[in-house]
């Protein structure tokens, strides 16, 4: 166990009383942190004191966890896990990323609803859901919940099995199919399966350490974990982007701030959490009248969004370093030409400490927003089966056209993986169907070696 500390101190027995009697209540600290058993008996509390201040003298190290010194761990069997999901959300809490938060939620929301014995009754499954993402799993909101949503919760907390669930081989498959199927029934995505049982892993391997679990239950994935390949189809030759750039100008309210944008995800292989930190003093522009237009946008802050409920400022656009590092790490990324005529305008009287795109109401642009008035321009460029096909689907599509771009134009990938914030293989393997940019001539080369079969 690496949960341990010795750092414990035990207050005496205090006597509370209720409408169903008096309770005796025994109080301690580990590491800073309160815990507290109450008992109907005073002898039993004696008891159970005495076992702490025994356990203490002899230099136990005590859980932080539960609170309870090695000796007197509780194991699976009692354990609820609703009860250590909730413990867990809130030890990842502070050291997490508002999106991270989010996802962690979602996660064992999804797990303890496949859990479950049966639907709490007369709970709507949404409902349901919502009580544990919102307010169950959430650190900042719990104290919020209203009197139905406790209820809900309540009811969650005495159906939950315990963690011995876990420590029985035959039916961790079952458990697992649950927890990876969608609300219509479906499979998850692949991607989607990979995220779950990666943050599934995390949570056993703490329940591993805390001493509640033996082993980590989730079977072991031969081979490292590849990232999806982007699919060819999905990306944009320079015509089609242009035209679908063109049209996003012409959106109400906004669109010539979109179209700057997005043309920054094209020209430069930004993501959109990168394009929403962007401030004037980012962008490196050189003079309108040299002859060299190139310029470059330094990064060094990401706002993706995140909702405002899992930031700790309340802002919904969770403000953070770069994706990947270290706070105060930077980027620098080239700017075309073509972008370095767009973002002029976009800074032009302006100070550096402000935002090089904002909304309406002068905030950071919606990515709903932007969705929108992407769908809109593919509907208005595109065919109807170029429509409805991967071709620019999601704006996103315009990072890896960019990518692929600059791969397929002869840039070193070390450089392409540096101005796009990826290590080299991972980028590799991300483009891996993508990249032909030497295969007009290995054709030729082909062609030559291996000729036509002629008869002898």
């Amino acid at each position: 166990m690496n949960d341990l500390s010795h750092d414990v101190k035990i207050w005496g027995i205090r006597a509370r009383k209720g409408a169903r009697g008096t309770g005796y209540v025994v109080r301690w600290l580990v590491a800073g942190e309160p815990f507290q058993d109450t008992f109907s008996k005073r002898a039993q509390a004696d008891a159970f004191r005495s076992q702490l201040l025994t356990a203490a003298r002899k230099g136990e190290g005590f859980s932080a966890y539960n609170g309870l010194p090695k000796s007197l761990v509780a194991k699976a069997a009692t354990v609820n896990w609703y009860e250590f999901a909730i413990k867990y959300a809130d030890r990842k809490w502070d050291s997490s990323a508002a999106t991270t938060r989010r996802t962690t939620a979602k996660i064992l929301a999804r797990t303890t609803i496949a859990l479950l014995p049966r639907q709490p009754t007369k709970v709507d499954p949404d409902m349901l859901r919502r009580a544990l993402i919102s307010f169950a799993f959430n650190k900042l909101k719990r104290e919020q919940a209203s009197s139905s949503v406790e209820q809900i919760l309540r009811s969650v907390k005495r159906l939950s099995p315990t963690m011995a669930v876990w420590e029985a081989p035959d039916r961790i498959d079952g458990i697992l199919a649950k927890i990876y199927t969608r609300l219509d029934g479906k499979p998850v995505a692949h991607s989607h399966k990979r995220l779950i049982t990666r943050h599934l892993k995390l949570i056993f391997n703490y329940a591993t350490e805390c001493g509640v679990l033996s082993g980590n239950p989730i079977p072991k994935e031969k081979g490292r974990v590849k990232p999806k390949p982007v699919d060819k189809r999905s990306l944009v030759n320079r015509v089609v982007a242009g035209k679908l750039l063109d049209e996003v100008r012409d959106y109400r309210p906004n669109g010539e701030t979109l179209h700057g944008y997005l043309a920054t995800m094209y020209f430069a292989g930004l993501r959109p959490e990168e394009v929403s930190a962007l401030v004037v003093g980012d962008v490196i522009l050189p003079a309108e009248d040299a002859d060299d237009q190139w310029g470059e946008l330094v990064l060094h802050r990401a706002a993706p969004l995140a909702g405002r409920g899992w930031t700790n400022s309340g802002d919904p656009y969770d403000e953070r370093q770069l994706k990947g590092r270290d706070e105060g790490d930077t980027r620098v990324v080239p700017c075309h030409p073509d972008l370095t005529t767009i973002l002029r305008e976009h800074v032009r009287g302006k100070k550096p400490g402000q935002l090089v795109f904002t909304g309406v109401k002068g905030g950071r642009v919606s990515p709903t927003v932007i969705g929108r008035a992407w769908d809109q321009a593919r509907k208005a460029v595109l065919s109807a089966a170029e429509y409805a096909s991967l071709l620019g689907k999601r704006p996103y599509d315009l990072r890896h056209t960019c990518l692929t771009t600059w791969l397929n134009n002869g840039a070193p990938p070390a450089r392409v993986a540096y101005w796009a914030g990826n290590s080299v293989p991972v980028l590799l393997m991300t483009y891996v169907h993508c990249v032909e940019g030497e295969f007009e001539q290995l054709k030729a080369r082909l062609e030559s070696a291996q000729g036509a079969l002629r008869a002898s």
